[in-house]
């Protein structure tokens, strides 16, 4: 259920703004509600002079009497439609602000952690995608409530003037029956728009379905295959059926919010105003002049007329915080990644790096996965379940396993990219923990299976390998060389320095397998500016069969003795591992040489025998 925000809590974020926006639009709005009680005192003063002016002809006294309510009520309604605008862009410019924190705030939040457990967590992408949305389009942001509640003001000042005035000039009882319509109208209006709010957020799912089928119908990406395989009539009509599953029940929510509800205030509204315009109708003649008749009878529909919806503030103030929610939300589950807990019951705190420990060593024995367990969030199995794992200094140790194994949890793990649950990642017997998080990730090179592509230069791409030594040109070029992809970038138009992003100008585009040498180069940059721990996970994923076996035959050279961890699905490479490492159930179920586990006959041997069978490579 959406939370019932009010105007007083999205004000609550007009501080975000600054001063300056935030005094222009209080003298604003009060200036915009106040204005059109001046044009109905003017104009009602105006139409009671008649018979004076008509009795007494036209003289001095009648014209200046004429013309000064005319210039008056004239002056009014100009001077509100021209401080409309300027409100609403002063109202657009806070809303600007508060969002641009809050997007500072979600990025903050985003990037400062350094556990992706949030991440991984559906309850937590949820709020960030819902937030981003919102914060983006900028239509029901937080920073639009609080411009809205700002744009309350006008109405509430306007609202109160013409109550007043009834009140005064006609009736107490009349005053308060037009406060009273007013409100309940309101109330009926902000019920059934909340409640249609409700409805709108409960098919958030339906709506992204929607927003899925019409990407996928205008991206390029599936235009090939959606041509080729004939999906275009399949598309149109999942579409509709997509639109149809979200929009009925919408609109279903939408009748039942405000169709009902609509008649029986209206019924109550049109009896009350009745009963208001009534009685003004029988005093007209006696205790009212002619100018009190205008302006009781002007205030009264005025402020009937104030019962509608409100466009500038009442989707903003009823949605637009849903979004700032959203942030908070994520900020919150981001910060109890110290505290998520244990398989055991307990929990993982944060530990203090030993200033003793503020210098990393290169490996010497190996790195160990001391009992090791981890699960992510919402999964009540374990990814790893005490693992045991010793990665040797200065070999290769290649890991296998089925899809869902823990092999790329392996990896980020090491990279303390997330914590474990129970047990401990070793560096020769001292806890990867104890030291300093940036000292520690500075001595690993990692290609991750889903590598990052930067929308920027060929030659920064390598260089973030090593982001303090990115100045170091000819070291990027080695990388290139090394890596199989320098002679590619030259032979792009301008160059090695050309964005890699056909969308921005000058910029190109590079096939998978470019982009994975890129990766490589990256890496193998890394460890030429003293990274000594090296990770690749599937990196000859997008690479042909001979372009793989060009680069493992140089993998020796480019490694230069760095302990590495190499996962891959292709045992044509993972053969040539100093130790391979089988994964099951999240634990080592064989380990050995490749000629070892083949002549162990178990899981290994099966896995290989089944892929060299498909290229008709029966030999071990």
């Amino acid at each position: 259920m959406i939370r019932q925000w009010t105007p007083a809590r999205a004000l609550r974020l007009a501080p975000l703004a600054g001063p300056g926006p935030v005094t222009a639009l209080l003298v604003l709005n009060t200036a915009v509600g106040v204005l059109p009680i001046v044009f109905v005192v003017a104009s009602s003063r105006l139409l009671g002079a008649v018979p004076q002016v008509a009795d007494a002809g036209w003289n001095a006294s009648t014209q200046r009497l004429l013309v000064t309510n005319f210039a008056v009520a004239v002056g009014a309604l100009l001077l509100r439609e021209a401080l409309t605008p300027l409100r609403d862009a002063v109202g657009e410019l806070l809303a600007r602000r508060i969002d641009g924190v809050l997007i500072d705030d979600l990025m903050a939040a985003a990037l400062g952690t350094d556990d992706l457990v949030p991440l991984t967590d559906p309850r937590v992408t949820d709020a960030l995608r819902t937030a981003v949305r919102e914060l983006e389009e900028g239509v029901r942001s937080p920073g639009q409530a609080a411009a809205g509640a700002f744009a309350l003001l006008a109405r509430v000042v306007e609202w109160l003037g013409y109550c007043l005035a009834v009140a005064v000039l006609f009736a107490w009882w009349a005053g308060l029956v037009l406060g009273a319509v007013v409100l309940l109208f309101r109330r009926a209006q902000r019920r059934g728009l909340r409640r249609y709010a409700e409805a709108r957020a409960a098919l958030d799912g339906a709506e992204r379905r929607v927003d899925y089928l019409r990407r996928l119908s205008v991206e390029p990406g599936a235009g090939p295959e959606i041509r080729v395989f004939g999906l275009r009539g399949w598309l149109w009509d999942e579409l509709g059926a997509a639109y149809r599953a979200w929009l009925t029940p919408v609109w279903a929510a939408r009748r039942k919010a405000y169709l009902g509800p609509f008649y029986l205030v209206t019924a109550v509204g049109v009896v009350a105003v009745g009963g208001v315009l009534a009685g003004l109708g029988a005093t007209a003649s006696g205790a009212l002049s002619l100018t009190g008749f205008f302006l009781v009878t002007q205030a009264t529909l005025g402020a009937v007329r104030l019962g509608e919806f409100y466009p500038e503030t009442d989707l903003q103030v009823t949605v637009g915080m849903r979004a700032y929610d959203a942030v908070r939300r994520f900020r919150t589950e981001v910060a109890k990644v110290p505290d998520r807990p244990r398989t055991g019951g307990a929990t993982v705190t944060p530990r203090i790096p030993d200033p003793a420990q503020s210098r990393v060593p290169d490996p010497r024995d190996g790195i160990h996965f001391d009992q090791v367990t981890f699960r992510y969030p919402g999964r009540r199995e374990a990814v790893l379940d005490r693992l045991d794992l010793t990665l040797a200094a200065g070999q290769c140790t290649a890991i296998v396993g089925a899809n869902g194994a823990g092999k790329s949890t392996i990896v980020k793990l090491l990279a303390r990219l997330h914590a474990p649950d129970q047990g401990a990642v070793r560096l020769d017997g001292t806890d990867i923990a104890d030291y300093p998080l940036d000292a520690w990730r500075r001595k690993l090179a990692v290609i991750f299976q889903d590598f990052a592509r930067y929308e920027v230069s060929a030659t920064d791409n390598i260089g973030f390998g090593a982001v303090r030594a990115i100045d170091d040109q000819s070291g990027i070029r080695a990388a290139a060389e090394a890596a199989g992809i320098a002679a590619d970038l030259d032979r792009l138009p301008g160059g090695p320095d050309a964005p890699l992003a056909r969308h921005i100008g000058g910029g190109v585009q590079l096939s998978g397998g470019q982009w994975q040498r890129i990766a490589l180069a990256r890496a193998v940059f890394a460890l030429r500016h003293g990274c000594p721990i090296l990770v690749l996970d599937e990196p000859t994923a997008s690479l042909d069969v001979r372009s793989e076996a060009r680069f493992f035959d140089e993998f020796t050279d480019l490694v230069g003795g760095a302990t590495t961890v190499l996962i891959s699905h292709r045992f044509s490479t993972v053969r040539r591992a100093d130790h391979i490492v089988v994964l099951d159930g999240g634990r080592v179920a064989e380990q050995g040489s490749h000629a070892q586990l083949l002549a162990q006959q178990g899981r290994y041997a099966g896995m290989f025998r089944l892929q060299a069978a498909r290229f008709g490579q029966v030999r071990a």
